[in-house]
């Protein structure tokens, strides 16, 4: 693989609740060395050691504190119901979460619902359809393959996976010959990212990235028909959907979308640099003219967004709407995070924004609250 985006000393994971501050500054690291296949486009941290994470019930990625993360979940969730016609089948989930998203599948199929995540907390669950839930608070794995469903999940997961062949023969193995299942996996958008430059979505635990051609050659040499993939959410994620098919003959990646990828990792190992320069004389600005800036994010973009650029006491507050995350500190870098209702004690500035999707809901927050920040987004 030719590497061509290298990141020392990053925390292993961005979004571990970390209750102090001393914790956090000397909090675990690994290093980053992006690979690209010249065979089939796969990017990859050739660097990875998966024995330095721990996906353990303080890993706190949830998102369903937004009201634009959630019209998204619902949206989906009824579109893969009703093209689908998930009506009281078996639903399984890997890497389900807090279930969030097999929830909604089974109060609005209805179905049975089965969810595999070694961060679960088995907290009692508040619906109607806690009877058709079943979780594992476990990886996914092959003594699980006896368990088969009508339609298999997989929702920002294959990313954090290094042996992401093997994983998906897994699958495709606890599926056998149940033709008529359905698979679907969705996973953040590497045309996004490299596209985008967006150095603030590469971080530790996503050690694979995918485009829709590597990702359709992913399953196609796992044995799957991919039926289609599709971008959602602003292009930000990847999803992929396919049945069970014939273990295939090794064939090569598609021409076009390999030279796509290539193009865009070539730029990104130029244009990135440029980026992170851009962004360190802005902050550098803000200083210079004595503004209070806070970032509004501080799930793994906003830990990559500090730790890339080496950021500590200069910001010292990262927002979040999620309130576990209230009173912890940012891995490697040491902010607290805060809730936005500080703001109105703070009064910053300059809002610096990790997701352009949030910025209208964030305005609106910000407004209500009668704060006059500049709202600036990655």
């Amino acid at each position: 693989m030719e590497i061509f985006y290298t990141i020392e000393q990053v925390p292993v994971h961005s979004v571990v609740l970390l209750k102090t501050r001393e914790q956090a500054l000397n909090f675990t690291t690994g290093d980053i060395a992006l690979g690209l296949c010249h065979h089939c486009g796969f990017v990859s941290n050739t660097a990875f050691d998966h024995s330095l994470h721990d996906y353990a019930v303080d890993y706190e990625a949830t998102q369903s504190f937004s009201p634009t993360f959630n019209r998204f979940h619902t949206r989906l969730a009824q579109d893969i119901i009703d093209r689908h016609d998930l009506h009281d089948k078996t639903v399984i989930e890997i890497g389900c979460g807090q279930g969030e998203f097999l929830i909604m599948l089974a109060e609005m199929g209805p179905n049975k619902g089965i969810g595999f995540d070694p961060a679960y907390r088995n907290e009692p669950l508040e619906t109607e359809a806690k009877d058709r839930l079943e979780f594992y608070a476990d990886f996914y794995g092959e003594k699980y393959t006896h368990i088969q469903g009508d339609f298999v999940a997989c929702k920002m997961t294959l990313e954090h996976i290094d042996q992401t062949l093997e994983f998906m023969q897994t699958v495709r193995r606890s599926i056998a010959d149940q033709r008529e299942t359905t698979v679907f996996f969705q996973i953040p958008n590497g045309e996004y990212v490299f596209g985008d430059m967006a150095f603030w979505d590469v971080y530790y635990e996503h050690c694979s990235y995918f485009t829709a051609p590597s990702l359709r050659y992913l399953f196609e040499q796992s044995g799957f028909d991919v039926l289609q993939t599709r971008t959602d959410y602003d292009d930000q994620y990847l999803m992929i959907e396919a049945k069970p098919g014939d273990i295939p003959t090794e064939t090569l990646a598609s021409p076009a979308g390999l030279a796509d990828i290539e193009a865009q990792v070539a730029n990104f190992k130029v244009a990135a640099a440029k980026k992170r320069a851009d962004w360190q004389e802005t902050l550098q600005g803000y200083a210079r003219d004595g503004k209070k800036v806070a970032i509004w994010g501080g799930g793994s973009k906003g830990v990559a967004f500090l730790t890339t650029l080496g950021i500590h006491d200069q910001i010292p507050y990262i927002v979040d709407i999620n309130p576990r995350k209230h009173g912890m500190y940012m891995a490697k870098t040491g902010q607290e995070i805060v809730s936005p209702e500080f703001l109105m004690t703070y009064q910053p500035d300059v809002v610096i924004v990790m997701n352009p999707i949030y910025c209208p809901e964030i305005q609106a927050q910000l407004d209500e609250m009668g704060i006059q920040a500049e709202l600036v987004s990655v």
